[in-house]
């Protein structure tokens, strides 16, 4: 129990490590979580259903977490070679619209 506490303990130090450099470093990371404070006081105040709430809420955190994984493949391929190569544009073009589809489910996502 105790070495899995640890390495919990350390998942998280490196999560958040993520977190905080992707805050740091990344302009579009950084407008989605104010995007989703917005969204997210917005869904908190208004008279929404529960499970309205926690779609709005959920939706937006899988927004995030598509950034941070958009954030990860233009890293690797940056790290790979910087110079232009039409496999590299398609994998950033691709977490790109990872992101985009994400983003339009949120987007879509209304009181009825």
């Amino acid at each position: 129990m105790i070495t899995f506490l640890k390495r919990l303990r350390l998942r998280l130090i490196w999560s958040w490590a993520g977190v905080v450099l992707a805050w740091k470093e990344e302009h579009s990371f950084r407008s989605w979580v104010w995007a989703n404070l917005v969204s997210g006081g917005l869904a908190l105040w208004l008279p929404l259903e529960t499970a309205e709430r926690a779609l709005i809420l959920a939706l937006g955190v899988l927004v995030l977490a598509a950034e941070l994984f958009n954030t990860a493949i233009e890293r690797a391929v940056d790290y790979i070679s910087e110079e232009p190569h039409p496999l590299a544009g398609r994998a950033k073009d691709a977490g790109s619209a990872a992101v985009a589809v994400t983003a339009s489910f949120r987007a879509t996502d209304h009181h009825q």
